[in-house]
């Protein structure tokens, strides 16, 4: 498990990080090699907050090349200029769409062609060594303090996703806020129940 620290600044001040783990190593390595791509083109999707434009940003601040984030609400015909100057140029495109894999429908046939020969990268969902690492980094990042024994409690129980990650230490924080304590067992199960609530009703 390693984090990369990435050239730009989160809202709260500090240095903004990514989680490296099981569900997005491989597509960090692959970002770290784009000479390998084949036409020179990368398509990333993956599940919400998981982290995608902030790789995208860090692929592009690093050098690695050009990006595109969110192509799936761009014109085609756009998409397809970009890659074309890759093409061109040499220049190495990551294409980065929220769209589920197999699911973004291309209304231009020959983008739809091409980037079909894409290197198709995908984040997958934590396992329980990148949960506690994601909780871990949204508690530092709103200055809060979770020990060991919170993540041992909070990582079987809470949702197994980057989102769920995330709003399960949301809730913590401001569940503390409000009742003007240190988290402690009765509010990590309050806020669980609540972000578990927020799941199953879709929201």
């Amino acid at each position: 498990m390693r984090q990369i620290a990435l050239p730009l600044t989160s809202m709260a001040g500090r240095a903004a990080r990514i989680v490296v783990g099981n569900a997005n190593a491989a597509a960090v390595e692959a970002l770290g090699d784009p000479a390998r791509w084949p036409f020179h083109t990368a398509v990333l999707a993956g599940p919400p907050r998981s982290g995608k434009s902030l790789l995208a940003r860090w692929f592009v601040e690093s050098g690695g090349g050009d990006a595109l984030d969110e192509a799936e609400t761009m014109d085609p015909a756009d998409v397809f200029h970009h890659w074309n100057r890759a093409q061109e140029s040499g220049r190495a495109l990551l294409i980065v769409t929220n769209a589920a894999p197999g699911t973004w429908q291309i209304a231009l046939p020959d983008l739809a062609s091409r980037l079909g020969a894409a290197l198709h990268l995908e984040i997958g969902t934590p396992d329980d060594s990148m949960l506690a690492e994601l909780i871990a980094l949204h508690a530092e990042t709103r200055g809060l303090v979770l020990d060991g024994a919170a993540t041992e409690y909070l990582v079987p129980r809470c949702e197994r996703s980057h989102v769920g990650a995330e709003r399960l230490v949301e809730a913590i924080d401001r569940l503390s806020l409000e009742r003007k304590q240190a988290p402690t067992l009765s509010i990590w199960r309050e806020a669980l129940n609540e972000t578990m609530a927020h799941r199953r009703d879709g929201t």
